[in-house]
Formats: C-alpha cells, sequence, structure tokens
C-alpha cells in the first residue's frame, strides 16, 4: 500500500519545461515532470533529447 503524500510536498508537475545541464563531460536533458534522458557527450544530442521528450 503507497504512503499517503505529504501535504506540504508540492504535487508533481503535469508541465513540461526542460533544460539541459553538465555533469563533468555528459550533458543530461530533464524535465519539470521528472523525466530524466540519457547522459551524452553531445549536448546537441542532449537538447535533442528534451526536444523530443517535451510535447507540442
Amino acid at each position: 500500500m503507497p504512503l499517503p503524500r505529504d501535504p506540504a510536498d508540492p504535487a508533481p508537475s503535469t508541465d513540461h519545461a526542460t533544460s539541459t545541464s553538465e555533469r563533468g563531460s555528459f550533458s543530461l536533458a530533464a524535465c519539470t515532470c521528472g523525466w530524466r534522458g540519457p547522459a551524452r557527450r553531445s549536448r546537441d544530442l542532449a537538447r535533442k533529447d528534451a526536444t523530443a521528450h517535451a510535447p507540442e
């Protein structure tokens, strides 16, 4: 049985605002909905992952 959600915690977002970040020599795409893309050596590929995730 799942634990009840703490009312002090904000609900997960249903919006899709993506961003990329650097971690060492890797770029990562992430979204406010909780999705995370694979680590990429190419910033361009990380951006493309984020664009492909976000609905139009």
